[in-house]
């Protein structure tokens, strides 16, 4: 197992220095390349200015050896005898650490294309310098490190010599290694060979040598048992840090060892009794320091590990001993806070809080404090005393994203565990909602947060999240407008789920005045809030992102407060009144939510009817006609959303409108529908089978919204009327060939059609929604695409068919026309004749309305009764039925011939008019 651990880490280290080095190295090695092309190409550089480099272009190099050490040779000139260093890049080079490459831009003029091709040769990475220095300090490193420890395993087993004198022998020889380290750095180290600027000895020489200092202390108290546990501990966690800090001369690779020697220490160290003061405190000592070096050179990832490390602590101790110490976990997450407030997001002597930008290691704070509020809020091994320490963290966490706005971070996480805390929803856990026992039961443990302390904490994280969230996004409403919108956003969603978890676990979910008066105080905070987030905008009034999360919130509250208010058929009409508001006041402001909040009200409205159609329940549904709920219930909303549509179209005129129009227009087909459902099922509309009556009302109702869409359309062109016209049409068409013709058709069901002979099933079914096809095919002929025109008319043709030949099936066979009664000599007949009459007559009218679509009906027609004459007739008719067949069939046919060659006589004579005049 020590050799394992040995081996991970050498693992470990060997990936971070080899990570972050190897970038570095092609950038050099480029640079050098290109270099070594202007010399061979004899171009001209002037000479070289000292370049100092920022600390973060190679976190890997000491602060104070972070400059250009590899100069730009120019050729010499004729009358110089040899090259002398230049005075300026001598003064630009300093006495300790590795050297920076740096930028040289030359200054003669491009170089030619050989020497550009000597310049791409030059990039390619050399094997011999690779193996020869990069790759021989690496591994020698960590042969060093290895080296140490082996030998101290070695000793062990061997025996050769005494346990105390091993150990001294380890602890002198990692010694030694760091002071040979810092050595070499003091005396100037610096190796100008093109490809090695990643093989910093002085670190690696300094990592190989902590390497062994903390395999030393280890086997003293793991191993040897010399010296106690707390002996160990402070030696291990002084080490690590001792190497954090070194990384200040050494690099962000130096200090992600001694980090992670320094969070493992405690794995390392056990102990009988463990304190966990010793432990936090310890952790809180490791992240301050960590956290002022990280903020000295800005390393982002050195403080996120840190960050990290001391969040998994935290969590594995409250998972292996919950409850335990509350104290401590309360410490080391204020300690956490306080490192990112005050250390890490420091603002330096004169520096301004920057107006834009995000702090991403400030992700893992949010998450492990947010995680820990959770936690304590319901955890029965620490809510169930009580569940203010977790609030106080969830404020805390909205405290420091008010007091830092780079760390927006925090502000999600603790809305996060805000809402995760009120839904009782903490994944990955299963929730089982029980309201009549007052509890939520999360995994079986019933998590405490139906009692009258988590009411209050409602109350106060209600507050907190309105005051600092629309405080802080009229702050940033002109400046940065994502992090206004996060603010704005958590200000209405937080206290909206609070209240709605609160109604639900302690309001009256049918009726509650008093909740309804809170979200109707909500409705006025958020359209008043949002208002003044508006006006801080630049140019103000713009209605951006912050201010929609304010109306939407708005929005939302007004829902609640009808929901909580009203009873379920005033919910739905003032659902669909509501729509009205918003869109009244974009008189006033012209906001892009206002419109998508009255589209929000048809959204609305339609999930009420899509849960109870009834509106206010089946057994509180009136019998009466026409006459009872359903009419307020779908006509309030189609009213409203019809106005609502008006008033858009005459302030924004964008997508909300378009939305409002199809809600309308729907609701006022739902409208009729329903009514008629209602009255011919007795007051029922959820229970019975449609039959074809039913089913030829709502025909003939999406026909006449087609056509009502068609003449608004026409006064105020609207895509979307003129798509939901098309729509209501193809519908409709739809309506009839699978209802009326196949479904639903009398001869199939054998339904009586009525005992009246004109006015009755057949009329209702066929005759008048063949008009009405018919009728609506010849209005929308030039305003529609002519495949919807001609798609009417042949529907309007066959209805027409089937009406004429079903009401002759009646005439012989009385009010039940089933199929399978069979057929009568005269019946086939007349069968023959009538076809024969509307074929000419649908010819006569494709002629008269120049239709092309009714001139093929009626050949189609005619072609019907043709083969019906030669196969059926023949074979079934007798006698002088048989001759007036074929003697009618006859006369129609020669008569449409002559019918057509007129037509054509007269159309020649009619062109050679026209040529000749």
């Amino acid at each position: 197992m020590f050799e394992s651990l040995i081996g991970l880490v050498a693992i470990i280290v060997l990936f971070v220095i080899i990570s972050r080095q190897q970038s570095r190295i092609g950038l050099i090695e480029r640079e050098l390349g290109a270099l070594r092309s202007l010399v061979l190409s004899g171009v001209h550089v002037g000479p070289p200015q000292a370049k100092p480099v920022e600390p973060a272009a190679n976190d890997s190099m000491p602060a104070d050896a972070a400059v250009a050490a590899v100069t730009d040779i120019a050729p010499p000139s004729a009358g110089e005898a040899e090259e002398k260093p230049s005075t300026e890049a001598e003064a630009a080079e300093v006495a300790s650490g590795p050297w920076a490459a740096g930028e040289a831009a030359p200054a003669g003029s491009a170089p030619s294309q050989p020497a550009a091709a000597t310049a791409k040769a030059t990039q390619k990475p050399d094997i011999e310098t690779a193996l020869g220095t990069r790759w021989a300090v690496w591994v020698g490193g960590i042969a060093l490190a290895l080296g140490g420890l082996f030998l101290i395993r070695y000793t062990i087993e061997a025996g050769i010599f005494g346990p105390g004198v091993r150990l001294s022998m380890a602890a002198m020889l990692g010694l030694v290694l760091v002071a040979v380290g810092e050595f070499i750095r003091r005396t100037g180290f610096r190796v100008p060979v093109q490809g090695v600027a990643g093989a910093y000895i002085p670190a690696i020489l300094t990592a190989a040598g902590a390497f062994i200092l903390f395999g030393t202390v280890y086997a003293a108290h793991g191993v040897y048992g010399f010296i106690g546990p707390a002996l160990a501990f402070t030696l291990l966690g002084a080490i690590g840090v001792a190497t954090i800090a070194a990384a200040l001369v050494h690099g962000q690779a130096l200090a992600g060892i001694g980090l992670l020697g320094a969070v493992v220490t405690p794995m390392l160290v056990a102990s009988q009794a463990p304190n966990p003061w010793a432990l936090f405190g310890y952790l809180a000592i490791v992240l301050a320091a960590t956290g002022v070096i990280a903020r000295l050179r800005d390393w982002k990832l050195l403080m996120a590990a840190a960050f990290v490390g001391t969040g998994l602590w935290t969590i594995l101790y409250m998972t292996d001993a919950p409850g335990t110490n509350l104290p401590v976990i309360l410490f080391i997450n204020a300690v956490t806070l306080a490192v990112l407030a005050f250390v890490w997001l420091g603002r330096r002597g004169g520096e301004a809080e920057p107006a834009r930008g995000f702090d991403w290691p400030s992700i893992a704070p949010g998450f492990f404090v947010g995680l820990s509020a959770m936690a304590l809020s319901v955890d029965p091994a620490y809510a169930a005393g009580d569940a203010l320490p977790g609030a106080a963290l969830i404020a805390a966490l909205v405290a420091v994203a008010f007091y830092r706005p780079l760390a927006l971070a925090l502000l999600h996480a603790a809305g996060l565990a805000t809402v995760l805390v009120y839904l009782g929803i903490i994944p990955p856990t299963s929730v089982a909602s029980d309201f009549s026992g007052g509890v939520l039961d999360v995994e079986g443990l019933p998590a405490a947060v139906a009692d009258t302390l988590m009411l209050r904490i409602g109350i106060f994280l209600g507050l907190m999240f309105i005051g600092a969230g629309f405080w802080a996004a009229r702050k940033f409403a002109a400046s940065a407008q994502i992090r206004a919108a996060s603010w704005a956003a958590w200000g209405a969603v937080a206290p909206l789920v609070i209240l709605l978890a609160l109604w639900f676990t302690f309001g009256n979910l049918d009726r509650d005045l008093v909740y309804a008066a809170v979200a109707a105080l909500l409705v006025v905070v958020f359209a008043a809030g949002g208002e003044w987030i508006a006006r801080g905008e630049e140019p103000p009034l713009q209605g951006g992102a912050a201010v929609s999360f304010a109306f939407g919130g708005a929005a939302v509250a007004a829902l609640l407060m009808i929901y909580m208010a009203f009873g379920s058929g005033w919910t739905t009409i003032l659902l669909g009144a509501a729509a009205i508001v918003p869109a009244l006041a974009t008189r006033w402001r012209a906001y892009p939510m206002l419109g998508w909040i009255s589209v929000g009200a048809v959204i609305a409205v339609l999930g009420r009817v899509a849960f109870d159609p009834t509106i206010v329940g089946a057994e509180f549904l009136s019998t009466t006609p026409v006459f009872n709920w359903l009419l307020p219930g779908y006509g309030v909303p189609a009213l409203a959303f019809g106005f609502a549509a008006w008033q858009l179209a005459r302030t924004t005129n964008g997508r909300p409108r378009l939305a409002m129009e199809a809600g309308a227009a729907l609701f006022a087909l739902l409208t009729v529908a329903i009514l008629v459902r209602h009255a011919m099922h007795g007051g029922v509309i959820d229970t019975g089978a449609i039959t074809l009556a039913e089913q030829a009302i709502y025909t003939l109702i999406a026909i006449g919204a087609g056509a009502i869409l068609v003449a608004i359309d026409m006064r105020s062109p609207s895509s979307v009327l003129r798509y939901g016209s098309l729509a209501a049409g193809v519908v409709s068409v739809a309506f009839i060939v699978i209802q009326h013709f196949v479904a639903l058709n009398p001869l199939f069901t054998d339904e009586s059609t009525g005992r009246i002979l004109v006015f009755n099933l057949l009329f209702l079914a066929y005759l008048l929604p063949a008009a009405a096809a018919g009728g609506l095919g010849l209005y929308t002929r030039d305003v529609r695409p002519k495949w919807y025109a001609a798609m009417l008319a042949l529907v309007a043709a066959l209805l027409a068919f089937a009406y004429a030949t079903l009401s002759v099936r009646r005439l012989f066979k009385g009010e039940f026309i089933g199929l399978w009664s069979g057929l009568g000599q005269l019946e086939t007949y007349t069968y023959s004749a009538l076809w024969l009459i509307i074929g000419v007559a649908l010819l006569t009218a494709g002629v008269w309305l120049k239709s092309q679509v009714l001139r093929i009906a009626s050949a189609a027609l005619i072609s019907v009764a043709v083969l019906k004459v030669f196969l059926f007739d023949m074979s079934e008719l007798e006698g002088v039925l048989r001759a007036l067949s074929f003697i009618g069939l006859g006369a129609v046919l020669i008569g449409i011939g002559l019918f057509y060659q007129r037509l054509l006589t007269r159309a020649a004579r009619e062109k050679l008019r026209t040529s000749n005049s």
